[in-house]
């Protein structure tokens, strides 16, 4: 049986979605996460530090993806766009997130290994360039 780290495809992590895997939409759907209820548009665009247009786009294609709903109204006459995380994507956000841990996980311990690892001196006379 071929040891863990060198098994065919061990580092692919298939599982990094790719919907998901951009800075803008993964702020959005972590931010959704951290409030059930849903967010306003204008309380997640400052969480997330994104203008309209960029908020307004990356939702678009969480919307289309069916992880992100949007709900529309008015409240005090005024406009009122509320954005929620989906059933569907707080499961593929998890699973995600769960993927993502393992990338962590083997980079930590890639580094304890090459921080244990014994180091070979150059000759004498020479230097790292």
């Amino acid at each position: 049986m071929p040891k863990r780290d060198t098994a065919i495809g061990r580092f692919a992590y298939e599982g990094l979605d790719r919907v998901i895997h951009e800075r803008a939409r993964l702020s959005i759907l972590t931010s959704l996460a951290a409030h059930p209820k849903g967010l306003a548009f204008g309380d997640l665009k400052q969480l997330c530090q994104l203008t309209d247009g960029n908020l307004s786009r990356h939702l678009r294609i969480l919307e289309e993806a069916g992880l992100v709903d949007i709900a529309k109204a008015f409240r005090e006459n005024r406009p009122l766009t509320t954005c929620r995380l989906t059933s569907t994507g707080r499961r593929r956000f998890l699973d995600y997130l769960a993927v993502l841990e393992s990338v962590v996980s083997d980079a930590a311990r890639a580094a304890r290994t090459e921080a244990a690892a014994p180091r070979r001196s150059l000759a004498k006379g020479l230097a790292p360039a």
